[in-house]
């Protein structure tokens, strides 16, 4: 574990807000691979800040969502050359990206990986909600052929009852159903509706490919800055 600890530096000091490590092995969509590392990106909040629970996302959000996943991208794509001199067989899951199947997920789930390394879990909103950032992180997962294991306990139900994503979605898409892990998103979050009002709603904004009313009104952010 020594190199991916110097790994987890290395990525911090290139700019990553987490990184995290977690076994796979026992995953059925898992690619082969028997790890990953989740590595996380706070968005600024200058730019959350700037989000309207009434009128939605600004230009501004919007770039700054799409630099990050950059960021995100060229740091995976780092991780995956630093282990392919160590002869570690890597593959980088970029930030985002739809599977050719169902697009409203990914080829594998960065949230999974990042609620297996004990960094956060799943909120009532289906976002990925780290224990210090709240919801304001994207995410980035790099599987690797070598045996890891997260480093902290899994969190689950850190949503309490707190249901004021729900309350501010302009979708409808949140139910307030907490999340239970290996469940379905379906039961708690409707990925579907919250795409479809994007697109409508916010069309002149990155043709309705953001939101962010959810990741604004999460309490948690404010409740890790204390």
């Amino acid at each position: 574990m020594k190199q991916f600890d110097k790994l987890k530096d290395i990525l911090i000091e290139r700019g990553a807000s987490f990184v995290g490590f977690c076994d796979i092995s026992h995953l059925p969509n898992n690619m082969g691979y028997k790890g990953a590392i989740s590595i996380g990106y706070k968005l600024l909040d200058s730019f959350i800040d700037q989000i309207d629970e009434k009128d939605g996302p600004t230009y501004q959000y919007f770039h700054h969502y799409r630099d990050v996943n950059t960021a995100l991208d060229q740091l995976s794509l780092f991780a995956c050359t630093y282990l392919d001199r160590l002869n570690i067989k890597a593959l980088m899951i970029p930030a985002s990206q739809s599977s050719v199947t169902d697009p409203y997920s990914g080829a594998f789930p960065h949230k999974t990986a990042a609620v297996l390394s004990g960094e956060g879990f799943i909120g009532k909103s289906g976002l990925f909600i780290h224990e210090k950032f709240g919801g304001r992180v994207r995410l980035a997962t790099v599987l690797v052929d070598y045996p890891l294991a997260s480093q902290k306990p899994i969190i689950e139900n850190g949503c309490g009852n707190c249901t004021k994503c729900r309350d501010a979605c302009p979708s409808g898409a949140i139910s307030g159903n907490v999340y239970k892990l290996g469940e379905d998103r379906s039961t708690f979050f409707d990925a579907e509706k919250c795409s479809t009002h994007m697109k409508k709603a916010y069309q002149q904004i990155g043709r309705g490919s953001v939101c962010g009313i959810c990741i604004k009104v999460c309490p948690m952010y404010l409740k890790g800055k204390q």
